[in-house]
Parts: structure tokens; sequence; C-alpha cells
């Protein structure tokens, strides 16, 4: 019966020997796989990060031009809306004087075209 168990453990570690090379490739074969599919998945995953950037970036360029569109149809109207209108105009002004009474100092300063100065530092 020893004999039996011998015979039967040194054959199945000598064709253990003969199995372990190609099992060596076999193994080294689906592990090279399974790094290729990761760094395929890898790629697929910054290729489509890469994408929404893109069309985030094109629709955030889209509102601003439309935002810009917006500002300058306002601006024309407030401009159009200004013509001819000094009285409103030196209204605001007036207007303008009075809420920075508490704020500041208001000095009008002739010139020869009998226009004040409005912007003016002082330095101490």
């Amino acid at each position: 019966m020893f004999k039996i168990i011998l015979g039967l453990t040194i054959a199945a570690s000598l064709s253990g020997c003969d199995l372990y090379p190609p099992y060596r490739v076999y193994n080294a074969k689906m592990n090279g796989e399974a790094e290729l599919a990761q760094a395929n998945y890898a790629k697929q995953v910054q290729v489509q990060d890469a994408l929404a950037k893109k069309e985030s970036a094109k629709s955030l360029a889209d509102a601003e031009v439309i935002r810009a569109s917006g500002v300058a149809k306002a601006n024309a109207i407030i401009g159009e809306s200004l013509k001819g209108n000094e009285s409103y105009l030196r209204y605001l002004w007036i207007q303008n004087l009075s809420a920075s009474e508490g704020k500041g100092q208001v000095i009008y300063v002739p010139t020869e075209a009998g226009l004040p100065i409005l912007e003016a530092s002082r330095k101490p």
C-alpha cells in the first residue's frame, strides 16, 4: 500500500512539473488580458470625461453669448430712451449729489467751459 501511495505521489509530482510551465504561461496571459481590459476601461472613462467637459464648455459659451446679447439689447434700449432727455439726466445727477451728502464733500470748480469737474481725488 505504501508503494502505491509513494508511486502516486511521485507520478503526481512529475506530472505537476510537466503542467507547471504551461500554467505559468496561461496565468501570465490572463494577467496581461486583465491589465489590458483595465487600461481600456480607464481610457474610456477619460475620453467620456473629456467629452463631458467639452460639451459643458460649449454650453457655458452659448449661455455667455446669450447673456451678452441681452445686455447689449438692454443697453440699446436705455441709450435710446436717454436721448433727448436732458432734464431727466440732470435730475438723476442732482439726486446722486444729494445722496452723497453724508458720504463726502462736493466741491464745484469753475472751468472755462462752465462745466464742473466731477471726479477729482484729494490727497492729504
